[in-house]
């Protein structure tokens, strides 16, 4: 019998053993023989061109830019910039096994081709195409409308191919959801017909990162060239799209009309575009056809601009121009009206036939994205400015849900996880971002974070119910279970919160806690305080 026991005994150690290896140490799997996406040489000359503005940027204000960030401090930008939530352990451990010549390019190709990523980036540019309100009801389909986009940036379509159709296509908004885009601004409660003035509004700061919609009402008081009928005739090339049964058509011949302040009465406004007039057809196709040509022309900088600057802002929090959607049409970094790394990265956008993986993989091969966002010297708001350190910006609402989720996880929620866990997340986002609040269409404001907020962090269910004594759900109690030493256990806590080892005053700090017979209660206990804390530093809730 004591033999028995003895075997079954050793059967659970080992199997216990295992399972410990599994969790902690995820072996190699398959994607770990993703081979690294080679660059051409172009690339290394575009990205070179990038480099070359910052540092004579920096130069000129005799900046002394910080050293490059360590490894894991780059991956976590990327995974929030790319796919709104903190890496998980188990993609830790898989970067950490790549030679680290490769790791961040394989990291960024890895990100990529991860459907994270095309929900994530559809997601937060469908908030500059239709808005964060509901839209109309029944015709109007906001998660069709980012399920096709996230589609369409999976797949890796053309970005002017894409927004051409965003601007003129036809159809139900079920089958064609790129009509979406039209089908968002239909007046429901008085002409059921799409509203041109906002089209015109939305075109202009989304795909051309001009505020032209500033003179819907009177003309620019401040100095400026636009007038008000600049906006209004680029408001008539939506004059023709019709809501019908069918979806959206485009009706030939229906008039635009409208009365200009101080007017006396109604004029038909016709279809002229603001500027780069050289650049419009002036034959075949609809109105919307034809305005979708000069939108996505190659010569027409403005819209290479627009989404090279939204990029930018998605992967870093910020900007290279601020307001993201109000860079000057007629700029150069000569002229130093345009920011330095703006030009060499339309460029390269542009000859590369508008490819926005290529674009991605070129923002985060550039110096300025991989630098520190600390220093050995003072670092100002200049440095910040200029990009001589990366500069630190709150943590976006989902990405606050998606990295706690992810932190109490020691595999990567993502569309593989299991059913249930998908519909316990799905439902607990919501709720958070209900309490936590959402920015909106302004998502790129450096607003300070709110009392409520931080309380709903401290003292919200959602990080107690992350971090307590829970085996199935919960990191902290596995990691406290099966790490065969405390030196073990806190590192890998602070992996999966912080995507950093401690460094050796915390480590000293926390093993103090943990072999302090007098204090010593149970081990998952003082992982779940360890956890609580961590998630609850400034650290955690920050881009650096």
């Amino acid at each position: 019998m004591w033999l028995k026991n003895i075997a079954f005994l050793s059967l659970v150690t080992i199997g216990l053993a295992s399972l410990a290896n599994w969790l902690l140490m995820p072996p190699k799997v398959q994607a770990l023989d993703q081979p690294v996406v080679l660059r051409s040489n172009d690339f290394d000359s575009a990205r070179q061109a990038v480099d070359r503005q910052f540092h004579a940027a920096w130069a000129e204000e005799n900046l002394q830019p910080a050293h490059k960030a360590e490894d894991l401090t780059v991956a976590r930008r990327l995974s929030l910039g790319l796919v709104g939530t903190i890496p998980s352990l188990a993609e830790i451990r898989m970067l950490e096994q790549r030679p680290e010549a490769d790791r961040l390019q394989w990291w960024v190709d890895y990100l990529l081709n991860d459907r994270r990523y095309g929900d994530y980036i559809a997601e937060r540019l469908s908030r500059a195409y239709v808005g964060t309100e509901g839209g109309p009801f029944l015709i109007f389909r906001k998660r069709r409308f980012v399920t096709w986009l996230s589609d369409q940036l999976m797949a890796n379509r053309p970005y002017n191919e894409l927004t051409h159709d965003l601007i003129a296509e036809t159809g139900l908004w079920t089958d064609h959801p790129a009509v979406n885009f039209v089908t968002a601004t239909v007046d429901q409660d008085g002409t059921k017909e799409p509203d041109v003035a906002r089209l015109a509004g939305r075109l202009t700061r989304a795909f051309l990162a001009t505020r032209i919609d500033c003179v819907q009402c009177h003309d620019d008081n401040l100095g400026g060239d636009l007038k008000q009928s600049d906006f209004h005739e680029l408001a008539s090339f939506f004059r023709e799209a019709e809501n019908s049964f069918v979806g959206i058509t485009d009706k030939k011949g229906r008039p635009y009309e409208f009365q200009y302040l101080y007017a006396n009465e109604t004029v038909t406004v016709p279809a002229q575009v603001p500027f780069n007039q050289q650049l419009m057809d002036e034959e075949g196709g609809t109105l919307r056809e034809r305005l979708a040509n000069w939108v996505t022309h190659p010569e027409n900088r403005p819209f290479a601009r627009a989404i090279v600057n939204r990029m930018w802002a998605i992967m870093t929090g910020r900007p290279l121009v601020e307001p993201v959607d109000d860079i000057p049409l007629d700029g150069s970094f000569a002229e130093r009206t345009l920011p330095a790394g703006m030009e060499p990265l339309v460029e390269d956008f542009i000859d590369h036939n508008f490819d926005m993986k290529r674009l991605v993989r070129l923002i985060a091969a550039t110096e300025a994205f991989q630098l520190d966002s600390r220093a050995e010297h003072e670092v100002t708001p200049q440095h910040e400015k200029l990009w001589a350190v990366f500069p630190v910006n709150r943590l976006r609402p989902e990405q606050v849900i998606g990295s706690i989720n992810q932190a109490s996880s020691l595999h990567t929620l993502n569309a593989e996880s299991h059913i249930l866990t998908r519909l316990v997340t799905f439902g607990e986002t919501n709720d958070f971002l209900k309490r936590y609040g959402d920015a909106g269409e302004d998502e790129f404001s450096q607003d300070a974070g709110t009392i409520p907020q931080r309380l709903l962090l401290m003292n919200g269910n959602l990080v107690k119910e992350r971090t307590k004594d829970n085996f199935i759900r919960n990191a902290a109690t596995k990691v406290s279970q099966l790490a065969p030493d405390n030196q073990t256990a806190i590192e890998t806590a602070f992996l999966c919160v912080l995507t950093r080892r401690p460094t050796s005053q915390e480590s000293e700090h926390f093993l103090a806690k943990l072999n302090n017979e007098a204090l010593q209660t149970r081990r998952s206990q003082d992982f779940e305080d360890i956890y609580w804390a961590l998630m609850n530093c400034t650290e955690f809730a920050w881009n650096h």
